[in-house]
């Protein structure tokens, strides 16, 4: 997931235990490219251009590669600044993050790891997990969580709400992008997770 949503991190938070699916195929409209952020204007989509193979076959999620002939990684980064600037905590975790838009980028999932590995420091989440080797459709002795990759049928719960930023402007908006709770939240973002209902 790109900075995944609230729901994905709220079920990370309180797991015992992750295994990220490894071996699935790409799905277009799904987290794995795309996070969205509450800019001035609304709920703002922010998409990761990737390579489309174009030849009708699947791809591997793993296998995906990130189309960097536009300066997408500028733009995200000034719709971030632009939408959290103001926001209680941005200043605290802006440098932890800016490196990730700094350097070209060649695979998704690659850096899907790197975004979530930042964000676990940021919010001190200890996060043990494992990637699976094959494709299982019904995987044995664990809770399947991937539908939380699908921007479309996740079905969140009931997540409390917290200041945001534009709020004022266009009320709560639920299960953005984890970086909306972290720039609002700061060093209550943990708490906030472990305590969501989100099934």
């Amino acid at each position: 997931m790109y900075f995944g949503s609230i729901a994905q991190y709220a079920a990370i938070a309180q797991s015992d235990e992750i295994v990220f699916e490894n071996q699935d195929n790409y799905q277009k409209q799904t987290y794995r490219n795309r996070m969205y952020i509450y800019g001035a204007n609304g709920k703002l989509l922010l998409t990761i251009p990737i390579k489309h193979v174009g030849n009708g076959n699947k791809q591997l999620y793993k296998d995906v590669r990130v189309e960097n002939e536009f300066p997408w990684q500028m733009l995200h980064w000034k719709s971030l600044q632009s939408a959290y600037r103001t926001s209680p905590f941005f200043e605290y975790y802006e440098d932890d993050l800016a490196h990730l838009f700094e350097k070209r980028k060649d695979f998704l999932l690659d850096f899907n790891y790197e975004c979530m590995e930042v964000v676990c420091d940021s919010l001190q989440l200890e996060l043990p997990y494992s990637k699976t080797e094959t494709y299982q459709k019904d995987p044995k002795d664990l809770n399947d969580m991937r539908i939380l990759a699908n921007s479309k049928k996740v079905k969140t719960g009931d997540l409390e709400t917290y200041i945001q930023v534009f709020s004022d402007k266009h009320g709560y908006i639920p299960n953005l992008s984890i970086l909306d709770l972290l720039f609002n939240e700061g060093t209550n973002a943990l708490t906030y997770l472990e305590n969501q209902l989100i099934f």
